[in-house]
């Protein structure tokens, strides 16, 4: 049976001490994402990290200063790999569903790895993805008290 894995990327703003990885960002874009990954309920929700590769959200980690932004391409490319080594050890890469909320530089060479992916936010700039995670999360909070509604009213 395949899974859902949401994979989201690490940013640049961080606590200034170790802390879970869900707290440990604290942009608001990091904030907004997490909130609409654990809305789906997948199987898993990973970080995909320029300092850890594949990150759990609850690991503890010291905060760092590495981003894929000013990497070269082949340290990418080499990110790339690690990342997709991880994946492969935790998930079934030609069988379960990964959606990649990360920007290009995050999914670029892993997804020709990933047999069925899809990334919602693809070409939207940082604004223009902020404003599409509070539309799609205020429409799931609509949609989960119209069906208790419904379900209190029988």
């Amino acid at each position: 049976m395949s899974k859902t894995i949401v994979l989201l990327s690490c940013v640049a703003t961080k606590l200034d001490h170790a802390a879970p990885a869900r707290e440990l960002y604290i942009s608001p874009l990091f904030r907004k994402s997490l909130a609409y990954a654990e809305q789906l309920k997948p199987d898993d929700i990973v970080i995909l990290s320029a300092e850890y590769y594949v990150l759990p959200l609850d690991k503890v980690i010291e905060p760092y200063d590495k981003t894929l932004l000013t990497m070269p391409v082949d340290e990418i490319r080499e990110w790339a790999v690690q990342v997709l080594k991880r994946l492969a050890d935790r998930y079934d890469l030609d069988n379960d569903e990964f959606i990649i909320l990360a920007g290009d530089k995050y999914r670029k060479f892993i997804i020709p790895q990933l047999k069925h992916w899809e990334a919602p936010l693809k070409g939207l700039r940082i604004g223009q993805q902020l404003a599409w995670y509070i539309k799609h999360t205020v429409k799931a909070i609509k949609e989960a008290f119209n069906k208790f509604i419904r379900f209190i009213i029988g």
